[in-house]
């Protein structure tokens, strides 16, 4: 087994599950499956004992009279998968769907810093992203990133994928099952800093405004109850999390979802505790970025704007300084056609808040992080006044 973890040819093959390169087939009826006889093709089984297992296109070794591996191009002249194969098993319950990545089994082999070894990893590397992609089954990724599937880091370093990078994938092509299992069983590997290859601000980890960018809003809602399990230090870490100044301009994921409006996201990142109040790199907070949106012509998704706008009232404290403020005075008319007179007075300050917007902001109050947003339900209001309708556990 290799100090990376994972897996060998020799544990492989003395589980039976293939016969790896240091356990060629056995002759006799064993390596057959019985006591018949011989069908195969004798003269090359010298050969093939004598090589070792590639990517899987069918020149690796491979059993007399079976498939050949991947595309079936080996001397057993077939097109399905390798029998001998444990992933062989995603084609016996699923054989309809996309074709799973070749295993990198060339990969174990890596040694140096040469170019062949960089394109050996960049291959391993696209076949675990492909495998993602394709939401293959979480035994199945797990078993790729554990098993030796690696990556080629800046100065010429090989590494595994983590946690945290295999979440990473998940969150971009919203494979929940597989962020659910990485959230469950390694809540603070799977939340910790990536590596340079995948993030470019070593601050902390991204996954927060990562989910939010693609709209994930289930597996936001997953992190955001890891997050919740962590101490009180790394958990503000993670909501107020600043982006990379030169590339997010210091963003938290709650400017992120004020400046692509998503309002579910708003709404979960300000019930699990993160902070309006903070500015991003250019001293904007999340009810400027908002309102830059609002101002932004032609009007387009107003709708959800305005609702973004009506889950940051009720979090933000009413004397919160923002930038925008003299703008909105400058131009009464216009902000006033944009918001509504309700909203316009309350957010330059030349009236309180509503008292329904009063008594909304004392309920959220009520509410734990860990029980938001289950605990809307119990709020005594008609469904058609409370903030969002989230049913994320279904």
């Amino acid at each position: 087994m290799s100090a990376r973890g994972g897996l060998g040819g020799s544990q492989w093959a003395a589980a039976g599950q293939f016969p790896g390169p240091d356990r060629p087939p056995r002759r006799g009826g064993a390596a057959r499956g019985g006591g018949g006889a011989d069908k195969g093709p004798r003269p090359r089984r010298a050969a093939l004992r004598s090589r070792r297992p590639s990517a899987h296109t069918g020149s690796g070794t491979e059993r007399p009279g079976e498939p050949g591996h991947g595309t079936g191009s080996g001397t057993g002249g077939g097109t399905g998968p390798c029998r001998c194969c444990p992933w062989s098993r995603v084609w016996e319950e699923a054989p309809v769907g996309p074709r799973p990545p070749a295993m990198p089994w060339s990969v174990r082999w890596v040694g140096g810093g040469g170019a062949q070894s960089q394109k050996q990893c960049k291959k391993s590397s696209f076949a675990f992203y492909q495998a993602v992609r394709d939401l293959l089954p979480v035994w199945f990724l797990e078993d790729m990133r554990t098993m030796e599937v690696f990556h080629w880091e800046d100065g010429g370093k090989v590494s595994l994928y983590s946690p945290s990078e295999a979440l990473l994938y998940a969150l971009v092509h919203d494979h929940q099952p597989y962020a659910r299992h990485l959230l469950t069983k390694y809540p603070q590997s799977a939340l910790a800093v990536p590596s340079q290859s995948f993030s470019c601000c070593q601050a902390s980890a991204p996954h927060l405004a990562m989910a939010v960018r693609y709209n994930r809003v289930r597996v936001l809602f997953r992190i955001l109850k890891a997050v919740q399990g962590f101490p009180p230090g790394d958990r503000a870490g993670h909501l107020d999390r600043r982006g990379c100044s030169r590339v997010e301009g210091g963003k938290t994921a709650l400017h992120v979802a004020c400046e692509l409006v998503r309002p579910e996201c708003l709404l979960l990142l300000l019930g699990h505790g993160a902070s309006p109040c903070l500015p991003d790199g250019a001293g904007n907070t999340p009810l400027d970025t908002l309102l830059q949106q609002l101002a932004q012509a032609p009007a387009v998704n107003t709708r959800a704007k305005l609702l973004c706008l009506d889950c940051l009232f009720l979090f933000v404290p009413q004397d919160v300084p923002f930038t925008m403020k003299q703008q909105l005075l400058d131009n009464r008319q216009r902000w006033q056609d944009l918001l509504g007179e309700s909203r316009y007075r309350c957010l330059v300050g030349l009236a309180p808040p509503s008292l329904f917007v009063g008594a909304m902001r004392v309920l959220i109050r009520t509410i734990s992080p860990e029980h938001f947003p289950e605990a809307l339900d119990d709020l005594p209001l008609p469904h058609f006044l409370k903030p969002l309708d989230l049913k994320l556990e279904s």
